[in-house]
This record gives C-alpha cells, sequence and structure tokens, in this order.
C-alpha cells in the first residue's frame, strides 16, 4: 500500500511538473516572460538537464535584453549539443549583443567566440539563412583590423543565394546600402520585391528611398503599391 501511495504522488507530482510548463510555455508565447520565467526556473531546479527550459530562459533573457545572462544559457546549450546550429547561432547573437554594450576592451575578447559560433552554426547546417545573415552583419560592422571585410561579407551573401534568393538579394542590398552604394542598392531591393514580393522587401526599399536617398515620395509610392495588393 505503501508503495502504491509513493508511486501515486509521483505521478501526481510529475503531472502537475507537465502542467507548470505548459503555463509557462503558454506565457511565454504570449510575450508575458516574466511571468514564465520563475516557473521555468523552478522547473530547471527539478530538471537540470531539460534543454528546452535552458533555451527558454535564454530566450526570455533575450527579450529582456539581458544579454550576460542569455549568453550563459545558451552557453550550456551549445556545450550540451554543440552540433546544434540553433543553438550555436543564439549563443553567437547573444554574445554579439553582448559586446556591443561592453567596452571596447571587453568586445574584442568576444570577437573571436562569436565568428566561431557563427561558423559551427553553418557547418552544422549549410541552409542556416540566420546565420549567414548574421555572419554579413558581423563582416560589414567589425572594423578590417579585427577581422572586418567587405568581401567575406559579399560572400556569405552570395552563398545565401543559393539557399535564398530573396534574402541573397536583399544581402547584397544591405552590403550596397552599408558602403553608400544607393544605387546599387536600390537595383538589388528591387529584384528582392520581384522574387519575394513581401513586406519586408518593399520596406527596405521605402526605408532606402526615405532614410538614405531622402526621397520620401518615392518611398510612399513603394508602400502604396504594397498595400494596393492587398485590395
Amino acid at each position: 500500500m505503501k508503495h502504491l501511495y509513493l508511486a501515486f504522488l509521483f505521478i501526481c507530482s510529475s503531472a502537475f511538473a507537465q502542467e507548470s510548463f505548459a503555463y509557462a510555455e503558454r506565457q511565454f508565447q504570449s510575450g508575458n516572460y516574466i511571468q514564465a520565467e520563475p516557473i521555468f526556473e523552478q522547473f530547471l531546479k527539478e530538471n537540470p538537464t531539460h534543454l528546452r527550459t535552458i533555451e527558454y530562459l535564454g530566450d526570455i533573457q533575450s527579450h529582456l535584453k539581458h544579454w550576460e545572462n542569455a549568453v550563459n544559457y545558451y552557453q550550456k546549450l551549445k556545450l550540451a549539443k554543440p552540433n546544434s546550429a540553433n543553438y550555436q547561432y543564439k549563443f553567437g547573437g547573444a554574445l554579439a549583443m553582448l559586446a556591443q554594450n561592453s567596452n571596447k576592451f571587453r568586445a574584442l575578447t568576444m570577437i573571436g567566440d562569436i565568428e566561431s559560433a557563427f561558423l559551427q552554426a553553418i557547418k552544422s547546417n549549410p541552409n542556416h539563412i540566420e546565420a549567414h545573415w548574421a555572419l554579413i552583419e558581423y563582416y560589414l560592422q567589425l572594423p578590417g583590423i579585427f577581422g572586418g571585410s567587405e568581401n567575406k561579407a559579399i560572400q556569405y551573401a552570395n552563398a545565401l543565394s543559393k539557399i535564398s534568393p530573396v534574402d541573397g538579394y536583399l544581402a547584397k542590398g544591405r552590403i550596397a546600402e552599408y558602403f553608400e552604394r544607393y544605387i546599387l542598392a536600390e537595383g538589388y531591393y528591387k529584384k528582392a520585391i520581384v522574387i519575394g514580393n513581401s513586406k519586408t522587401t518593399y520596406q527596405k526599399l521605402a526605408d532606402l528611398y526615405k532614410n538614405k536617398l531622402h526621397q520620401p515620395d518615392k518611398a510612399k509610392q513603394v508602400m502604396d503599391a504594397f498595400a494596393s495588393k492587398g485590395s
């Protein structure tokens, strides 16, 4: 009888934990990160190797822009599964944001780990679109003396074109825009619209007209053209 009672308690406890986890997931999906966080933390105490919970907690810290905490959670994930492209990508992204919000000396110590994480993500999954974008931004924004390179950014934009032609054109437009080659960027964004025909593609061209070429009328025409697609 005692054993049956203990088994019953275990089943009830397990069911309660699973329901709590499901409730925390619903809160997370609704954007209620503060409410979800302590429930996930408690669940992790009871299940310290539960990777999905660790990922949720890392994602919460990212949403809250607590980059150092996010890095710590994502590092646990990538150490547990180093061949996971998503774990490497999330670790590299959080580390990049931490570097961006740190002093220059500390940021320099993170450069190698950021690049390594994104490269590993692509090695694990050559079709990982977000990791390609991350490396493009990494090579664009990093000074040349520390490894920044337009040629490397173009290399990954070309690779991205083979995975997703629309992303390839958007990436090439981004590179051209970064180096103030606005007419070239305009051409790439127009090609992206032809292929993708999405709000993102129209928005990129409109932003270029409005913010870089100082042609608000053209920007409005572009977004009006997008709006007319739904009518």
